[in-house]
């Protein structure tokens, strides 16, 4: 049966999360004059941010906590690793980082391009993201990537998470697809490759890190316009 839906995920697959990240909570920080106030530097600040948040989410993946935990912890976790215990700093940094992390709309290298030529090739486009409806949609449109997906199915809509079959099993109702002719493109090993492989579909993994897992069968790639050796 030939392949006719590719289903991406979101984040740091074609939006590229890390980047707008950065320039969001860089700008929040500048506007809250972090460094003067409590001595702290940017740099140092948004690697221990960037790890307590990776940590919080594979936390949410794996069902330990919810999202009302992360929203509550990633930025107070951040700011007390540095000495300063400032609910009220948090939750300015989190309200603001929510609102304003979509106007920064940089797209994963490649990504533009790989889904004009997945178009031109008939391929009917999806995304499964581990994220907010609302947010979800917002960063395809503002990012002027939406035209492109047929549907657009998160993990709040469903409620649970990839790598849960359910999600899976949602977002291919949804696009009437059969698990034979539908393969998924993520960047989370987990929750994507597992995910997608474990439910009975195709993936390919973008291996961002290049964390080398070459001991499986699995379709990887380091960079976006791989996909056409496959596709």
């Amino acid at each position: 049966m030939k392949m006719q839906h590719v289903y991406f995920d979101l984040d740091n697959t074609l939006w590229d999360h890390r980047r707008n990240a950065y320039l969001t909570i860089k700008d929040l920080f500048e506007k809250q004059d972090i460094t003067s106030k409590y001595q702290i530097e940017f740099e140092e600040f948004h690697a221990v941010y960037h790890d307590i948040n990776e940590n919080l989410w594979e936390k949410i993946r794996d069902g330990i906590i919810g999202k009302d935990y992360l929203r509550e912890h990633r930025f107070y976790d951040s700011f007390k690793h540095f000495g300063v215990d400032n609910k009220e700093l948090a939750l300015y940094f989190e309200e603001h980082f929510l609102d304003n992390i979509v106007s920064h709309n940089e797209l994963v290298e490649g990504a533009e391009d790989i889904l004009n030529y997945l178009k031109a090739k008939n391929y009917r486009l999806h995304i499964i993201s581990n994220g907010f409806q609302e947010v979800t949609e917002r960063k395809c449109a503002l990012s002027g990537i939406a035209s492109y997906f047929e549907t657009i199915t998160s993990a709040d809509a469903v409620g649970v998470r990839k790598p849960n079959p359910r999600i899976f099993e949602y977002s291919l109702g949804l696009s009437e697809a059969k698990k034979e002719e539908s393969i998924l493109i993520g960047d989370d090993w987990i929750a994507d490759a597992m995910g997608a492989t474990n439910f009975g579909m195709d993936a390919i993994f973008f291996d961002v890190y290049k964390e080398d897992k070459s001991g499986t069968d699995l379709k990887a790639i380091t960079h976006l316009q791989q996909i056409k050796e496959y596709l």
